[in-house]
Protein backbone atom coordinates (compact mmCIF):
# COMPACT_ATOMS: atom_id res chain seq x y z
CA UNK A 1 0.00 0.00 0.00
CA UNK A 2 1.13 3.49 -0.08
CA UNK A 3 0.03 5.79 2.86
CA UNK A 4 0.46 9.39 3.79
CA UNK A 5 2.90 8.49 5.96
CA UNK A 6 5.09 6.73 3.08
CA UNK A 7 4.73 9.56 1.02
CA UNK A 8 5.93 12.21 3.73
CA UNK A 9 8.95 10.21 4.60
CA UNK A 10 10.67 9.14 0.71
CA UNK A 11 12.65 11.17 -1.18
CA UNK A 12 14.31 11.90 -4.98
CA UNK A 13 17.17 9.16 -4.41
CA UNK A 14 18.94 10.69 -6.83
CA UNK A 15 19.42 14.47 -5.05
CA UNK A 16 17.40 13.58 -1.54
CA UNK A 17 15.04 15.96 -1.87
CA UNK A 18 11.29 15.75 -0.48
CA UNK A 19 8.65 14.70 -3.37
CA UNK A 20 5.57 16.87 -4.38
CA UNK A 21 2.59 14.44 -5.49
CA UNK A 22 -0.77 14.93 -7.41
CA UNK A 23 -3.08 11.88 -9.70
CA UNK A 24 -3.64 11.88 -13.22
CA UNK A 25 -6.80 11.12 -14.40
CA UNK A 26 -8.10 8.19 -14.93
CA UNK A 27 -5.84 6.39 -17.48
CA UNK A 28 -5.51 2.44 -19.02
CA UNK A 29 -2.47 1.39 -17.57
CA UNK A 30 0.23 -0.03 -20.01
CA UNK A 31 1.88 -3.38 -20.36
CA UNK A 32 5.36 -1.98 -18.54
CA UNK A 33 3.36 -0.68 -15.54
CA UNK A 34 4.51 -3.68 -13.20
CA UNK A 35 1.34 -4.42 -10.21
CA UNK A 36 -1.35 -3.20 -12.68
CA UNK A 37 -3.18 -5.62 -15.04
CA UNK A 38 -2.55 -4.39 -18.42
CA UNK A 39 -5.92 -2.86 -19.86
CA UNK A 40 -7.40 -1.83 -16.77
CA UNK A 41 -8.69 2.01 -16.10
CA UNK A 42 -6.85 3.12 -12.53
CA UNK A 43 -6.28 6.96 -11.32
CA UNK A 44 -2.45 7.36 -11.19
CA UNK A 45 -0.20 8.65 -8.70
CA UNK A 46 2.58 10.97 -9.95
CA UNK A 47 5.48 11.95 -7.93
CA UNK A 48 7.63 14.81 -8.95
CA UNK A 49 11.31 16.00 -7.47
CA UNK A 50 11.05 19.01 -5.20
CA UNK A 51 14.74 19.24 -6.28
CA UNK A 52 16.13 17.60 -9.59
CA UNK A 53 12.87 17.61 -10.92
CA UNK A 54 12.59 14.27 -12.03
CA UNK A 55 9.50 13.07 -12.52
CA UNK A 56 8.72 9.50 -11.38
CA UNK A 57 6.36 6.77 -12.92
CA UNK A 58 2.85 6.51 -12.33
CA UNK A 59 1.87 3.86 -10.14
CA UNK A 60 -1.41 2.17 -8.85
CA UNK A 61 -2.10 2.29 -5.16
CA UNK A 62 -0.09 -1.12 -3.90
CA UNK A 63 3.66 0.22 -3.97
CA UNK A 64 6.01 3.29 -5.00
CA UNK A 65 8.90 2.77 -7.93
CA UNK A 66 11.74 5.24 -6.33
CA UNK A 67 14.84 3.39 -8.42
CA UNK A 68 17.55 5.69 -9.08
CA UNK A 69 17.41 7.60 -12.34
CA UNK A 70 20.82 5.04 -13.24
CA UNK A 71 20.86 1.43 -12.26
CA UNK A 72 23.37 0.08 -11.01
CA UNK A 73 25.50 -2.14 -13.28
CA UNK A 74 25.60 -5.05 -10.66
CA UNK A 75 21.79 -6.27 -10.36
CA UNK A 76 20.14 -9.15 -8.55
CA UNK A 77 19.29 -12.00 -10.21
CA UNK A 78 15.88 -12.16 -8.28
CA UNK A 79 14.97 -9.53 -10.77
CA UNK A 80 14.26 -12.51 -13.32
CA UNK A 81 10.60 -14.23 -13.24
CA UNK A 82 11.88 -17.88 -13.41
CA UNK A 83 12.84 -17.56 -9.93
CA UNK A 84 9.64 -16.83 -8.55
CA UNK A 85 7.52 -19.54 -11.11
CA UNK A 86 6.93 -21.99 -7.97
CA UNK A 87 4.74 -18.63 -6.61
CA UNK A 88 5.87 -18.37 -3.14
CA UNK A 89 5.63 -14.89 -2.84
CA UNK A 90 1.65 -14.65 -3.68
CA UNK A 91 0.42 -16.15 -0.63
CA UNK A 92 1.88 -15.35 3.01
CA UNK A 93 2.04 -18.65 5.38
CA UNK A 94 2.47 -18.50 8.76
CA UNK A 95 6.97 -18.39 9.95
CA UNK A 96 7.56 -21.80 10.20
CA UNK A 97 10.14 -24.12 9.89
CA UNK A 98 13.47 -22.25 8.91
CA UNK A 99 11.24 -18.53 8.29
CA UNK A 100 10.49 -19.02 12.12
CA UNK A 101 14.05 -19.31 13.42
CA UNK A 102 14.80 -15.97 11.18
CA UNK A 103 11.64 -14.42 12.56
CA UNK A 104 12.39 -15.16 16.37
CA UNK A 105 15.68 -14.14 16.52
CA UNK A 106 14.29 -10.97 14.37
CA UNK A 107 11.75 -10.10 17.62
CA UNK A 108 14.51 -11.07 19.80
CA UNK A 109 17.34 -8.93 19.14
CA UNK A 110 15.78 -5.84 16.83
CA UNK A 111 12.56 -5.75 19.67
CA UNK A 112 11.00 -2.13 18.01
CA UNK A 113 8.79 -0.03 20.17
CA UNK A 114 5.17 0.89 19.60
CA UNK A 115 5.47 3.55 17.00
CA UNK A 116 9.17 3.78 15.92
CA UNK A 117 10.10 3.69 12.14
CA UNK A 118 11.08 0.20 10.87
CA UNK A 119 12.64 -0.44 7.64
CA UNK A 120 12.98 -3.97 5.96
CA UNK A 121 15.61 -3.35 3.38
CA UNK A 122 15.16 -5.94 0.98
CA UNK A 123 11.66 -7.17 2.02
CA UNK A 124 10.89 -9.76 -0.49
CA UNK A 125 7.64 -10.68 -0.34
CA UNK A 126 6.90 -8.33 2.29
CA UNK A 127 5.98 -11.33 4.54
CA UNK A 128 8.16 -10.35 7.67
CA UNK A 129 6.75 -7.05 8.01
CA UNK A 130 3.10 -8.84 8.07
CA UNK A 131 4.25 -11.05 10.47
CA UNK A 132 5.22 -7.95 13.03
CA UNK A 133 2.41 -6.16 12.33
CA UNK A 134 1.90 -6.70 16.64
CA UNK A 135 5.13 -4.28 17.00
CA UNK A 136 2.64 -1.68 16.09
CA UNK A 137 5.82 0.20 14.98
CA UNK A 138 5.51 2.36 11.18
CA UNK A 139 6.96 -0.07 8.83
CA UNK A 140 8.60 -0.01 5.29
CA UNK A 141 9.40 -2.54 3.21
CA UNK A 142 11.80 -1.76 0.17
CA UNK A 143 13.13 -3.91 -2.38
CA UNK A 144 14.39 -3.84 -6.02
CA UNK A 145 12.22 -6.62 -7.42
CA UNK A 146 7.93 -5.95 -7.53
CA UNK A 147 7.33 -9.57 -6.17
CA UNK A 148 4.97 -8.43 -3.29
CA UNK A 149 2.62 -10.55 -2.07
CA UNK A 150 -1.25 -10.04 -1.96
CA UNK A 151 -1.24 -9.66 1.54
CA UNK A 152 1.54 -7.09 1.94
CA UNK A 153 -0.03 -4.87 -0.96
CA UNK A 154 -3.13 -4.33 0.79
CA UNK A 155 -1.40 -3.69 4.15
CA UNK A 156 2.25 -2.73 4.46
CA UNK A 157 3.97 0.35 3.04
CA UNK A 158 5.97 -1.19 -0.08
CA UNK A 159 8.40 0.70 -2.68
CA UNK A 160 10.72 -0.63 -5.35
CA UNK A 161 14.38 0.78 -4.58
CA UNK A 162 17.99 0.06 -4.85
CA UNK A 163 19.50 -0.71 -0.95
CA UNK A 164 22.44 1.70 -2.02
CA UNK A 165 20.32 4.49 -3.09
CA UNK A 166 17.75 4.12 -0.76
CA UNK A 167 15.00 7.07 -0.98
CA UNK A 168 14.83 8.12 2.42
CA UNK A 169 16.26 11.39 4.40
CA UNK A 170 19.49 10.90 6.84
CA UNK A 171 18.22 9.51 9.96
CA UNK A 172 14.99 8.55 9.04
CA UNK A 173 14.66 5.37 10.77
CA UNK A 174 14.94 3.91 14.23
CA UNK A 175 15.72 0.41 13.42
CA UNK A 176 16.02 -1.78 9.95
CA UNK A 177 16.50 -5.04 9.63
CA UNK A 178 18.06 -7.03 6.50
CA UNK A 179 16.95 -11.04 6.09
CA UNK A 180 18.78 -13.12 3.32
CA UNK A 181 20.26 -10.46 1.54
CA UNK A 182 23.89 -9.42 1.91
CA UNK A 183 24.97 -12.92 0.52
CA UNK A 184 23.62 -11.98 -2.81
CA UNK A 185 25.85 -8.81 -2.88
CA UNK A 186 29.40 -8.16 -3.96
CA UNK A 187 32.15 -6.54 -1.47
CA UNK A 188 31.60 -2.75 -3.30
CA UNK A 189 27.71 -3.25 -3.02
CA UNK A 190 28.04 -4.69 0.57
CA UNK A 191 29.82 -2.06 1.36
CA UNK A 192 27.38 0.84 -0.10
CA UNK A 193 24.03 -0.86 0.96
CA UNK A 194 25.66 -0.75 4.42
CA UNK A 195 26.67 3.04 4.57
CA UNK A 196 23.31 3.67 3.38
CA UNK A 197 21.53 1.31 5.89
CA UNK A 198 23.84 3.89 8.24
CA UNK A 199 22.51 6.83 6.45
CA UNK A 200 19.39 6.31 6.82
CA UNK A 201 19.80 5.40 10.74
CA UNK A 202 19.11 7.54 13.38
CA UNK A 203 22.16 7.51 15.73
CA UNK A 204 21.92 4.87 18.10
CA UNK A 205 19.91 3.02 15.57
CA UNK A 206 20.19 -0.61 14.91
CA UNK A 207 20.48 -2.71 11.76
CA UNK A 208 19.62 -6.69 12.23
CA UNK A 209 20.67 -8.79 9.37
CA UNK A 210 21.02 -12.54 8.75
CA UNK A 211 23.77 -13.72 6.42
CA UNK A 212 26.79 -15.68 6.35
CA UNK A 213 30.41 -16.17 5.93
CA UNK A 214 32.52 -18.31 3.92
CA UNK A 215 34.18 -19.61 6.72
CA UNK A 216 32.80 -22.37 8.85
CA UNK A 217 33.70 -24.39 11.93
CA UNK A 218 34.20 -28.15 11.89
CA UNK A 219 30.50 -28.58 12.65
CA UNK A 220 29.48 -27.48 9.19
CA UNK A 221 30.75 -31.03 8.05
CA UNK A 222 27.17 -32.48 9.07
CA UNK A 223 25.51 -30.09 6.88
CA UNK A 224 27.73 -30.72 4.21
CA UNK A 225 26.71 -34.45 4.38
CA UNK A 226 23.21 -33.61 4.23
CA UNK A 227 23.46 -31.63 1.07
CA UNK A 228 25.54 -34.72 -0.37
CA UNK A 229 22.54 -36.85 0.53
CA UNK A 230 19.90 -34.13 -0.91
CA UNK A 231 21.94 -34.50 -4.56
CA UNK A 232 21.79 -37.91 -4.15
CA UNK A 233 18.39 -37.73 -3.70
CA UNK A 234 17.75 -35.28 -6.28
CA UNK A 235 19.11 -37.63 -9.12
CA UNK A 236 17.37 -40.81 -7.63
CA UNK A 237 14.31 -38.35 -8.47
CA UNK A 238 13.30 -38.14 -4.96
CA UNK A 239 13.49 -34.60 -4.59
CA UNK A 240 13.61 -31.74 -7.03
CA UNK A 241 16.76 -29.18 -6.03
CA UNK A 242 16.49 -27.40 -9.54
CA UNK A 243 14.44 -23.86 -8.10
CA UNK A 244 16.99 -24.03 -4.73
CA UNK A 245 20.10 -24.11 -6.70
CA UNK A 246 18.45 -21.18 -9.19
CA UNK A 247 18.17 -19.37 -5.98
CA UNK A 248 21.53 -19.96 -4.79
CA UNK A 249 23.26 -19.14 -8.25
CA UNK A 250 22.17 -15.29 -7.14
CA UNK A 251 25.06 -15.81 -4.00
CA UNK A 252 27.87 -13.79 -4.44
CA UNK A 253 29.26 -14.53 -0.40
CA UNK A 254 31.51 -11.15 -0.13
CA UNK A 255 32.37 -11.81 3.26
CA UNK A 256 35.38 -13.95 4.31
CA UNK A 257 34.88 -14.36 7.79
CA UNK A 258 33.88 -12.55 10.94
CA UNK A 259 37.23 -10.39 10.92
CA UNK A 260 36.16 -9.28 8.39
CA UNK A 261 32.27 -8.72 8.58
CA UNK A 262 33.88 -6.42 11.89
CA UNK A 263 35.75 -4.53 9.40
CA UNK A 264 33.14 -3.77 6.64
CA UNK A 265 31.08 -2.83 9.58
CA UNK A 266 32.94 -0.56 11.00
CA UNK A 267 33.51 1.23 7.95
CA UNK A 268 30.02 1.78 7.31
CA UNK A 269 29.86 3.72 11.08
CA UNK A 270 28.37 0.41 13.07
CA UNK A 271 29.45 -1.93 15.64
CA UNK A 272 28.80 -5.34 15.94
CA UNK A 273 26.67 -5.18 19.61
CA UNK A 274 25.00 -9.08 19.64
CA UNK A 275 25.91 -12.08 17.48
CA UNK A 276 24.54 -15.69 17.44
CA UNK A 277 25.51 -18.24 15.02
CA UNK A 278 23.50 -20.81 13.40
CA UNK A 279 24.71 -24.06 11.79
CA UNK A 280 21.60 -25.39 10.55
CA UNK A 281 22.24 -29.27 11.13
CA UNK A 282 18.62 -30.20 12.28
CA UNK A 283 17.36 -27.67 9.83
CA UNK A 284 19.19 -28.73 7.23
CA UNK A 285 17.90 -32.67 7.35
CA UNK A 286 14.34 -31.04 8.31
CA UNK A 287 14.21 -28.59 5.24
CA UNK A 288 16.80 -30.16 2.66
CA UNK A 289 15.39 -34.19 2.79
CA UNK A 290 11.98 -33.62 4.55
CA UNK A 291 10.36 -31.00 2.69
CA UNK A 292 11.81 -31.32 -0.55
CA UNK A 293 10.78 -35.06 -0.55
CA UNK A 294 7.44 -33.50 0.19
CA UNK A 295 7.46 -30.87 -2.02
CA UNK A 296 8.54 -33.44 -4.89
CA UNK A 297 5.57 -35.84 -4.30
CA UNK A 298 2.80 -33.09 -4.31
CA UNK A 299 4.63 -32.21 -7.21
CA UNK A 300 4.12 -35.46 -9.17
CA UNK A 301 0.83 -35.20 -8.14
CA UNK A 302 0.28 -32.34 -9.73
CA UNK A 303 1.72 -32.78 -12.37
CA UNK A 304 0.07 -36.46 -13.16
CA UNK A 305 -3.66 -33.83 -13.72
CA UNK A 306 -1.86 -32.12 -16.63
CA UNK A 307 -2.74 -33.01 -20.19
CA UNK A 308 -0.33 -34.96 -21.75
CA UNK A 309 0.27 -32.75 -24.73
CA UNK A 310 1.79 -30.19 -21.93
CA UNK A 311 5.46 -29.28 -22.92
CA UNK A 312 7.91 -30.61 -20.11
CA UNK A 313 9.18 -27.50 -19.19
CA UNK A 314 5.91 -25.95 -18.72
CA UNK A 315 4.32 -29.03 -17.13
CA UNK A 316 7.12 -28.83 -14.35
CA UNK A 317 6.53 -24.91 -13.42
CA UNK A 318 3.17 -25.53 -13.39
CA UNK A 319 3.41 -28.58 -11.01
CA UNK A 320 5.77 -26.61 -8.90
CA UNK A 321 3.59 -23.80 -8.57
CA UNK A 322 0.35 -25.95 -8.30
CA UNK A 323 2.30 -27.83 -5.22
CA UNK A 324 3.15 -24.59 -3.77
CA UNK A 325 -0.48 -22.80 -3.54
CA UNK A 326 -1.41 -26.31 -2.08
CA UNK A 327 1.22 -26.36 0.34
CA UNK A 328 -0.03 -23.05 1.36
CA UNK A 329 -3.90 -24.45 1.72
CA UNK A 330 -2.90 -27.03 3.31
CA UNK A 331 -0.54 -24.85 6.30
CA UNK A 332 -3.79 -22.65 5.79
CA UNK A 333 -6.42 -25.18 6.92
CA UNK A 334 -5.16 -28.24 8.32
CA UNK A 335 -4.44 -28.65 12.00
CA UNK A 336 -2.42 -31.45 11.57
CA UNK A 337 0.13 -30.09 9.28
CA UNK A 338 0.27 -27.21 10.97
CA UNK A 339 1.03 -29.19 14.28
CA UNK A 340 3.63 -31.08 12.84
CA UNK A 341 5.33 -28.23 10.75
CA UNK A 342 5.58 -26.40 14.59
CA UNK A 343 6.85 -29.22 16.07
CA UNK A 344 9.56 -29.51 13.23
CA UNK A 345 10.20 -25.67 13.84
CA UNK A 346 10.61 -26.33 17.60
CA UNK A 347 13.00 -29.55 16.74
CA UNK A 348 15.04 -26.86 14.81
CA UNK A 349 15.80 -24.69 17.69
CA UNK A 350 17.86 -27.46 18.92
CA UNK A 351 20.82 -25.82 16.21
CA UNK A 352 20.92 -22.42 18.35
CA UNK A 353 20.81 -23.97 21.66
CA UNK A 354 23.72 -26.76 20.64
CA UNK A 355 25.93 -24.36 18.17
CA UNK A 356 24.98 -20.67 18.86
CA UNK A 357 28.16 -20.16 20.57
CA UNK A 358 30.30 -21.51 18.11
CA UNK A 359 31.57 -19.07 15.19
CA UNK A 360 30.72 -20.73 12.14
CA UNK A 361 29.34 -19.57 8.53
CA UNK A 362 25.73 -18.47 9.30
CA UNK A 363 25.05 -15.93 12.03
CA UNK A 364 22.35 -13.16 13.11
CA UNK A 365 24.14 -10.08 14.18
CA UNK A 366 22.53 -6.62 15.67
CA UNK A 367 24.83 -3.61 14.12
CA UNK A 368 24.11 -0.67 15.98
CA UNK A 369 25.68 3.02 14.75
CA UNK A 370 27.91 4.87 16.28
CA UNK A 371 27.58 8.34 17.13
CA UNK A 372 29.76 10.42 15.08
CA UNK A 373 32.89 11.60 16.95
Amino acid sequence: MISDRLLSLVRCPDCRAPLDRGLTPMGVAPVSDWGQTPGTASPYLTLRCSGCGREYPGTTADYLDLRPREAFTEQTKYLDESLHADARHERVSPPLLGSKIRNDMLRAFLAPRPGELVADLGCGSGRTLLWNQDWQAATVGIDIAPFFSREARRNVDLLIGDLRRLPFADGTFAKTFSLDVLEHLSPDALGGMLAEASRVLAPGGALFVYTHVRKNAPIARGLRAINRLARWLDRAGLVDLRQEHLRKSDHLNPLADIPELERVAHDAGFRIARIRYYTPIVGGFVENILVRMAERAMARRASSRLPASTPAAAARAEAIKEARTAAKERIATSRTTRAVLEALSFAMKLDLVLFGRIRSGPFFALLVKEPRQ
